[in-house]
């Protein structure tokens, strides 16, 4: 859906674009021409009513023309620099909660072109503890968002008290990255308190959530791990979801190509609630409220 609208953009703004540049360089002057031909072949001259019912310019010039600045200022914004997402999920929590909207960093990971998505220029790459949205490799029609938790050849264990391990590449040791707390967590899944956690991944600290009951299907890891472990290959990564035990991510579908990467998501630009009761007669997409307390930057 996205590539899609990306290529309607682009196909609109070439349309309207070159409307607009033959209108102002050929269009209008051969009007213009022809106006002053008709105003010295009469009297009195035409009058500013009749020159635009003589020579009118044509209804869909005239709305290419007022439409293109805003759409290439709209393609130039969302294909660059700043392109609006929405999380759809609980599986970033606590650091994104379903229903808010977040502002993605285009420009983080390298400019791209806005249908194709083949890398313009070098910007920079991916960093351990970054936000990202980026194509899910399965289904690259489909937006994901996670955390990067694995730089190409690093080796990341997963342990069964559900601890991140990083090797970074040519290190011989394994360092474990988070710290749990004993504060009790506000959020439940399945009617069970999860645990909050705090992780530190590279310069980034932020909170994870943790079901105490819950293991980890290990048998669905892809690629296939050797026990919990996974060696992240050159170009790829290794991404995880802050609410561990409500993330499908790089554990069961395996690595994101750093092709695949969209951008940073750098701020909530706002966040809505929807606690709508069952029996509302109100669609449930439309919000109860908004959280302004969220509207911010991101850890």
């Amino acid at each position: 859906m996205a590539n899609t609208f990306s290529l309607l953009l682009v196909i609109v703004t070439f349309v309207t674009g070159v409307v607009w540049v033959l209108e102002k360089f050929v269009w209008s002057k051969r009007r213009k021409q022809a106006l002053s031909k008709a105003e010295r072949s009469t009297e009195n001259g035409l009058t500013k009513d009749l020159a635009a019912k003589v020579y009118p310019q044509p209804w869909w010039v005239e709305n290419s023309v007022s439409i293109f600045p805003v759409i290439a200022f709209v393609l130039v914004l969302r294909s660059f620099i700043y392109e609006p997402f929405q999380i759809p999920s609980g599986s970033m929590m606590p650091t994104l909660l379903v229903g808010d909207f977040i502002l993605v960093e285009k420009f983080s990971y390298g400019i791209k072109d806005p249908v194709f998505q083949s890398k313009l220029i070098e910007t920079g790459e991916p960093k351990r503890g970054d936000i990202a949205v980026f194509k899910y490799p399965p289904q690259p029609s489909i937006d994901y968002i996670k955390r990067v938790v694995g730089l190409p050849g690093d080796t990341i264990r997963y342990t069964e008290d559900k601890q991140i391990c990083i090797q970074p590449a040519g290190s011989s040791t394994c360092t474990p990255v988070a710290q749990y707390n004993d504060k009790e967590s506000p959020f439940f899944q399945d009617g069970i308190a999860l645990s909050e956690a705090t992780e530190q991944l590279g310069p980034v600290a932020h909170q994870i959530l943790i079901n105490p009951y819950r293991r980890d299907n290990v048998q669905a890891y892809k690629p296939r791990a050797f026990r919990n472990e996974w060696v992240v290959p050159e170009g790829e990564y290794f991404m995880m979801g802050d609410n561990r035990d409500n993330s499908a991510d790089s554990r069961y579908w395996g690595f994101v190509p750093e092709a695949n990467f969209v951008g940073k998501a750098t701020a909530i630009w706002i966040s809505f609630e929807f606690d709508r009761d069952a029996d509302s007669v109100l669609p449930s997409w439309i919000p109860t409220g908004i959280r302004f307390n969220r509207i911010g930057g991101l850890t």
